[in-house]
């Protein structure tokens, strides 16, 4: 299935991910740029080691990884920003892991 809406897709559920594990106050235009770079690379990423062109965005199947990438990116430009709290990179990487919902299904 495409994806018609990319925004939708990646930038505002990562972007959701990186205010909650950054603790950021509010969200900034470098904090946005960061996650559509961020969108770009893990589409890059993906397509790592093909022939082909690289696709524009990056594949839904890894849409997890692709999320906690993008977090990552946005909520170290919050940091930068100063609208979070000062944490290190593999701190960010951490809490953004430990703040991903992962959906459990009861039989």
């Amino acid at each position: 299935m495409p994806v018609a809406q990319s925004n939708n897709v990646y930038v505002f559920p990562a972007m959701g991910l990186a205010v909650t594990a950054s603790r950021a106050t509010r969200v900034t235009d470098h904090m946005l740029v960061a996650a559509a770079r961020a969108v770009a690379e893990c589409a890059v990423r993906a397509a790592d080691g093909d022939d082909g062109p690289v696709p524009l965005l990056p594949p839904l199947t890894g849409m997890r990884d692709s999320a906690r990438e993008i977090a990552l990116a946005a909520a170290l430009a919050a940091v930068e920003d100063g609208v979070a709290p000062r944490a290190t990179e593999e701190e960010l990487r951490k809490a953004v892991a430990q703040a991903q919902w992962t959906p459990r299904y009861e039989d």
